[in-house]
């Protein structure tokens, strides 16, 4: 299934905690975290597909410091949180009208 640029670019800039709301089977946010670099970053815990992640999140991109590896966008959360490449993850975004 072909993506258009419109839906590129909406999902780029999407952000993560948005995201990860919508697509985790279980998200929070951790409200005793205090960011040392950015101020607008948040930790979050996540489950989802049964593994639990651990994820700092700025706006649209984020990083995992267990698995050390990050990305920006809908498209590169989908598929570190899914283990999905980049084809699945757009399919997974458009069915879940995100």
């Amino acid at each position: 299934m072909p993506v258009d640029n419109f839906s590129l670019r909406r999902w780029r800039a999407l952000g993560c905690e948005t995201v990860i709301e919508r697509i985790a089977d279980h998200a929070k946010r951790d409200p005793d975290f205090h960011p040392v670099k950015d101020p607008t970053t948040t930790r979050w815990y996540a489950s989802v597909l049964g593994q639990q992640f651990e994820l700092l999140i700025t706006g649209s991109k984020f990083w995992d410091p267990r698995d050390r590896k990050g990305g920006g966008g809908a498209i590169d959360l989908v598929m570190h949180l899914r283990k999905a490449n980049f084809r699945e993850a757009a399919a997974y975004l458009n069915e879940s009208r995100i």
